[in-house]
């Protein structure tokens, strides 16, 4: 069975092909100096989907009319975004009379990561608007803790604005933090299981540094605070593997902090490659394909901007 799934969350319209295996995973991202822009980022991916859909269709090696199954990103991601992708999966669904499946951005981001390696992980889910720390029981993802305000991605670009690095950020952050070993102390915002990032990237705003030694202070600060919390939910958990996901697991660092944690309480450190941690199609066609094999049909396909990962029930 063939599954062709639509990632277009925020700034990143993608299209996989998975049946069983990946067949294809193209992608256009918006880019900006300020941050995504909701309605150009939406006129972006409007402009580029022919492209990449037959960017992917031709690397999977297939037709449309092969396709068995539509999935696409129902949410939570940015209203005008999340409506390019769904426009695009429902036309086609209804263009060749087959099934359409809609997928949680969070849980494909996790489905993504277990194809590569991991069965019953602790779940470090940090990305552009989410912070979250999870572990399956009861046929869901339970949280253990998550960001109280803005994502730990978001905290990076916010801070890499006011020091001009563009968008998105955490790559130049990341570059600029291994030019430098000083460190400015910053709130450390720890509160029980939760997390919290805008205080850090407002204190960071006033202190006068070098760039290198800012990024490198706010780097081993936010990255500090998620792998405590992180430790203590392996603790209460006892989960023999850490799989971090997610945009911000790209990072050497973030991923060398997590691994180090793992390894002294025996667990075994598990993340994707980064082509497949970044916001993509195929995980959205993955999910899609073991919802559907599984059954799962949806009585609403409208999008779902607030949809949070605990709210999903995971029967496949």
């Amino acid at each position: 069975m063939i599954c062709l799934g639509i990632e277009s969350t925020a700034h990143t319209f993608g299209i996989g092909v998975f049946d069983g295996k990946p067949l294809a995973n193209k992608m256009a991202s918006y880019k900006s100096q300020g941050g995504i822009h909701p309605r150009e980022a939406s006129q972006y991916m409007a402009l580029h989907a022919t492209g990449v859909m037959k960017d992917a269709i031709k690397e999977a090696g297939i037709s449309l009319s092969d396709v068995d199954v539509f999935a696409f990103s129902q949410g939570p991601g940015l209203g005008p975004c999340l409506r390019v992708g769904a426009s695009v999966a429902k036309a086609l669904s209804k263009y060749y009379e087959k099934p359409l499946v809609g997928v949680n951005h969070c849980i494909a981001h996790i489905e993504a990561g277990k194809y590569f390696g991991a069965k019953d992980p602790l779940v470090i889910y940090a990305s552009g608007a989410n912070t979250q720390i999870l572990g399956f029981a009861g046929g869901r993802y339970r949280i253990y803790g998550e960001t109280l305000d803005i994502g730990i991605g978001n905290a990076l670009d916010s801070f890499g604005r006011q020091l001009g690095l563009g968008f998105p950020a955490g790559p130049a952050i990341e570059r600029l933090a291994l030019k430098s070993d000083s460190y400015y102390a910053l709130p450390y915002s720890v509160k029980g299981m939760d997390l919290s990032f805008s205080g850090i990237v407002t204190a960071a705003s006033k202190i006068k540094a070098k760039r290198e030694a800012l990024c490198h202070s706010f780097q081993e600060t936010v990255f500090g605070m998620l792998v405590e919390v992180s430790e203590r939910a392996l603790a209460h958990a006892k989960k023999k593997e850490v799989m971090l996901v997610g945009g911000v697991a790209q990072n050497k660092r973030l991923r060398t902090m997590l691994s180090a944690m793992a390894r002294s309480h025996g667990a075994k450190f598990i993340s994707p490659r980064n082509e497949y941690n970044a916001d993509n199609g195929l995980m959205i066609a993955l999910t899609g394909w073991k919802m559907h094999n599984a059954g799962v049909r949806q009585d609403s396909l409208k999008i779902r901007q607030k949809w949070r990962t605990d709210e999903v029930d995971v029967s496949w």
